[in-house]
């Protein structure tokens, strides 16, 4: 029955739509009648609809809108099958995912059938009018038939007789020629039967415009490795392999291929080709490259480059998206990472200040000697002081010069210094979309490179993927690298663009840039490689955007060897080193990204390397959120660095830099962690809700050890692992020996040396300036050094104990113009034979003495008030100078001179705490004739006027005063304003651990 309806059915719609003729589109009411009328579900039509071929379902799909809505209907059945079936088309999604079904079975047969013909377009246009299609002389082609008892039994007597554009049909078996054949007309080469049955043993040369080669198995002959060969054609490969064997294109020739496979070292190799296309091939097992690309562009251009122009022009329309917009401040929500967090909370944050109380209260302060006084208050006296003082007799210093940051905002928000909760927002990534509209000359540059494309091909068990050199261009997208030696090497000034394809299992680096290279390299996923992700060296200067970065043996993303880069609105997690590592030279700009979770450094920049690190969010990392060493000089600016497993920045030995405008919170070790011997210059970070220190300053010169550390360090070991590695297993030794005088060739390179240093000033002394030392579980600022440093203009405020500490200082610390305020213990302590000068501070309201002062040097000028012990306590065999200073205990003498003090105490200024303040204001031993002590005024309540006015701080105001601050940033300090100047490389690189907390440890 069913066979009746149809054979009535094609009868009809044969009467309507005859075979000679183009349908036309109206609709035909009997057919939409019969079709409604005949009572027949809907389901039935699909069924009886589904034994036609493809021929009659076009015919069927021009009836009415009904049976194209019908016909249509039909994708994962009927064209499923006539997809599946056809000869020349494997899979859709093959070879990467062919368990994945495509969007439309119709829409993938309909291209593949459009592509398939792209070979016989090529002639001349009629453009002088639209008709003139209608009167092109068609091309008359003939089916040839090849092989055993046919009309041809060899390929090569075939191609002596077969007209343009006739078909050869080779039937199933192998033909071997024993010389090279050549196309000199155009072509078509089809092998009959299922994939594999016909095999040709041959040496093609094409000497004609166009050919192509379908459902053939190509094996090199014993002449020759090349199979294939082109210099000025276009070739069409559909469904074909090649097993040992290369083909070969030279421009302005072209190729396209797809659904191919290249198998048992098979390789392509294109020379200046303009533009070639491969599309769904598998690429396995490969003795060198998969393909290789090397050339600038010919400027010639074949008659196949407008067509394939047309396939390729799909970006940026194929953009994946909305991801939530960057904000630039505190106000943009963070959102949690499910791929890069896993089971954690997103509030971790939150978890680890609130277990920063654990730490604080064990003994893992590092040698925490900054005893508060000879002996410190107990907890109970310190209860006593705060009730016996009023706000009626404190002197007012709300307006300080850095009254502004504890002030709430005009929305009613607490600034970071003032609110006892750690930050719980951070920035977030752009799409690719939004970096794009931000940068437009990254969409030009993308758009602009052709040469070779290669979609949604599988990379697989090899020694490489691709290779670009020597100016030749390749764009990548959609494509899968798995188990090769690296999966991308782009050198010599060459261009690749690399849009959503996965990197992943390499031996060595997955991407690999060098010698002037240029890229850009977006929405990736980069994971599971032995080495880093991505290794940019030798002036490669690639745009690395919206990528995921994770997983590496190794690190996320390596720039050395004066190699460039922008590496913006990534991933990178999870990597057993850095995230990025930036050294010898390396000079990239990192900005927008998340990188969190790895298993030492977020950032670490060593041996000379620089970079602008900028807006980044660093968190979760086991070592440092950023590591700087060894001559290290980048410019870190506006990052938050928080909740690591250990400091939030590390500034090693010889480390430089510019660390300004960060937010450093909730690590567990310190906020920033400086050693001496580093030049680093600090400016308007917020450092808060650490675990231990704020900021910790220590002396790790470690000079016993010079000996031991001298040798191999650890990172020589592998900064050529991957390209020696890749050089040795085929690369000819002249080309690898030319590699190698390259890979150490930046040791000479003085354009990018001179150019840094042009730009740079000289960086002799520390600088700490403008920082908010807030909520730290230990003391704010912990000095221990034998290096000057410079502390100006710093709030230092409710840290868990002293605001400021010193305990070690050989050469001069200034603490000039800084705010210590309402710390856990003392305001600021200084420790025997420390050279410290305090000029300007306003030390307000700690919980023990303002100031304890066992060493040498001078405090002028600050005020100390509202402390709960002493205002300021000098002791010792020291030489001080204590000069107009004003002083408001609220228990305790206001100063106090106790033991052989050399010195001066002149000019100060001592305000009784409350009227049952009974300490003398100012203490002296009277055994002592070393210390001059003239001219201090006393100001003592008069208890017999209850209404006298309260003391006022004027002439002038509550330090620190803005204008000093100001001044000191902008003139006498000039040194905040520029770089510093970073060494020469030498050629002994020191090893071994160079100190840190008990956290840190080097890379």
């Amino acid at each position: 029955m069913t066979e009746e309806v149809v054979r009535r059915m094609l009868e009809m719609v044969n009467d309507k739509f005859p075979c000679t003729g183009s349908p036309p589109t109206a609709d035909f009411p009997v057919l939409a009648v019969a079709m409604e009328v005949g009572c027949l579900p809907v389901e039935l039509w699909r069924v009886i609809l589904a034994y036609l071929p493809l021929p009659d379902l076009g015919r069927c799909c021009q009836v009415c809108r009904s049976w194209r809505e019908l016909v249509l209907s039909l994708d994962n059945t009927r064209w499923r099958q006539l997809c599946l079936r056809c000869p020349e088309c494997r899979h859709p999604n093959w070879p990467s995912q062919p368990e994945q079904e495509p969007p439309s079975w119709r829409e993938a047969l309909k291209l593949h059938t459009m592509v398939t013909r792209t070979w016989t377009q090529n002639g001349p246009d009629h453009q002088a009018s639209a008709c003139l299609h209608l009167f092109k002389r068609r091309k008359n082609r003939r089916v040839w038939h090849v092989g055993p008892g046919c009309e041809y039994e060899t390929v090569r007597g075939a191609l002596g007789m077969v007209g343009p554009y006739d078909r050869l049909v080779l039937h199933p078996g192998v033909y071997e020629e024993p010389a090279e054949i050549f196309l000199k007309v155009p072509v078509e080469l089809v092998g009959l039967g299922s994939l594999g049955e016909v095999s040709l043993l041959v040496c093609m040369e094409q000497q004609c415009p166009t050919a192509r080669l379908c459902n053939l198995v190509f094996m090199p002959p014993w002449f020759s490795t090349v199979v294939y060969k082109t210099s000025w054609g276009h070739v069409q490969l559909d469904n074909c392999n090649f097993e040992g064997a290369q083909l070969q294109v030279r421009g302005p020739g072209t190729c396209q291929a797809r659904f191919c496979s290249f198998s048992q070292g098979s390789s392509v190799h294109l020379a200046g080709v303009v533009l070639s296309l491969f599309d769904s091939c598998d690429f396995s097992g490969s003795d060198t490259a998969s393909i290789t690309v090397e050339g600038p562009l010919v400027s010639e251009r074949n008659w196949a480059c407008k067509y394939l122009a047309a396939l390729v022009r799909n970006f940026p329309c194929d953009l994946s998206v909305n991801k939530p917009l960057r904000h630039t401040g505190l106000q943009a929500q963070v959102t949690a990472d499910p791929e890069v967090h896993g089971d954690k909370k997103a509030d971790s944050k939150i978890e680890v200040w609130q277990g920063r109380n654990d730490a604080a209260g064990q003994c893992t302060v590092i040698e925490d000697r900054c005893s508060d006084g000879e002996k410190s208050l107990e907890e109970e006296d310190r209860e006593k002081i705060k009730k016996s003082v009023t706000l009626n007799y404190k002197i007012q210093c709300d307006q300080h010069g850095l009254s502004h940051l504890l002030k709430p905002a005009s929305d009613g928000s607490l600034p970071v210094a003032s609110t006892p909760e750690p930050p719980s927002v951070t920035l977030e990534l752009l799409t690719l979309q939004q970096e794009l509209d931000r940068d437009p000359e990254a969409l030009r540059f993308v758009t602009s490179v052709l040469g070779c494309i290669v979609r949604r091909s599988l990379f697989r068990d090899g020694k490489g993927g691709v290779y670009l050199s020597n100016y030749a261009q390749a764009r990548l997208e959609d494509n899968i690298f798995r188990g090769l030696n690296y999966g991308v090497r782009c050198i010599q000034n060459s261009v690749i663009v690399m849009l959503r394809n996965e990197v992943c299992k390499c031996r060595a680096s997955g991407v690999f840039l060098r010698l002037s290279a240029q890229g850009f390299i977006a929405e990736n996923d980069i994971h599971s490689n032995g080495e880093a992700g991505l290794d940019i060296r030798k002036g490669a200067n690639p745009i690395i955007v919206c990528n995921k970065i994770h997983s590496g043996l190794r690190s996320g993303v390596v720039v050395l060897g004066n190699g460039k880069g922008s590496v913006r609105s990534n991933r990178i997690y999870n990597n057993k080193e850095a995230g990025v590592y930036i050294l010898f030279g390396g000079n990239p700009v990192v900005s927008g990204n998340h990188i969190s979770q790895g298993l030492a450094a977020g950032i670490a920049i060593n041996e000379n390397g620089r970079g602008i690190i900028v807006e980044n969010v660093i968190k979760e990392n086991q070592w440092g959120g950023v590591d700087i060493r060894r001559g290290g000089d980048p410019i870190l600016r506006n990052n938050y660095i928080c909740n690591g497993y250990s400091d939030g920045v590390v500034v090693g030995e010889r480390g430089r830099g510019l660390i300004e405008g960060n937010h450093v919170y909730c690590n567990k070790g310190c906020g920033v962690w400086v050693m001496s011997s580093s030049l680093p210059q600090l400016l308007g970070n917020f450092i808060t809700h650490n675990c231990m220190y704020g900021l910790a300053v220590f002396c790790r010169k470690d000079m016993e050890n010079i000996e031991a550390r001298e040798g191999n360090w650890n990172g020589q070991e592998w900064i050529g692992r991957d390209e020696i590695g890749v050089e040795e297993e085929g690369r000819e030794e002249q080309e690898n020996m030319h590699e190698e005088r390259e890979l150490f060739a930046w040791e000479n390179d003085e354009d990018s040396e001179d150019e840094h240093n042009s730009s740079s000033r000289s960086v002799s002394v520390a600088l700490v300036e403008n920082n908010c030392l807030s909520y730290n579980g230990a003391v704010g600022l912990y000095v221990k050094s034998s290096e000057p440093l410079n502390v100006f203009a710093n709030m230092v405020n409710n840290n868990r104990g002293t605001g400021i500490g010193v305990l070690q200082s050989c050469q001069l610390t200034r603490l000039v113009t800084n705010c210590i305020l309402k710390n856990g213990r003392g305001g600021v302590t200084v420790e025997k034979d420390c050279r410290v000068e305090l000029r300007g501070n306003g030390v307000y309201d700690n919980s023990n003495h303002g100031i304890h002062f066992l060493g040498n040097g001078q405090i002028v000028e600050n005020d100390v008030i509202g402390n709960g012990g002493c205002g300021i306590q000098v002791a010792g065999n020291i030489d001080v100078k204590l000069l107009r200073n004003r002083v408001q205990p609220c228990q305790g003498c206001g100063v106090s001179v106790s033991g052989p003090v050399k010195g001066a105490v002149r000019d100060n200024q001592l305000f009784q705490g409350h009227p049952g303040h009974k300490n003398n204001l100012l203490l002296a031993d009277p055994a002592n004739d070393t210390c001059v002590i003239r001219n201090n005024s006393i100001f003592t309540h008069d208890s017999s006027c209850a209404s006298a006015p309260a003391w006022i701080l004027k002439n002038p105001l509550p330090r620190p005063l803005p204008s000093s601050m100001a001044g000191l940033s902008s003139s006498q300090y000039p040194s905040r304003l520029g770089n510093s100047v970073t060494n020469r490389i030498s050629a002994t690189v020191e090893s071994g651990c160079h100190g840190g907390s008990v956290f840190c440890c080097i890379l």
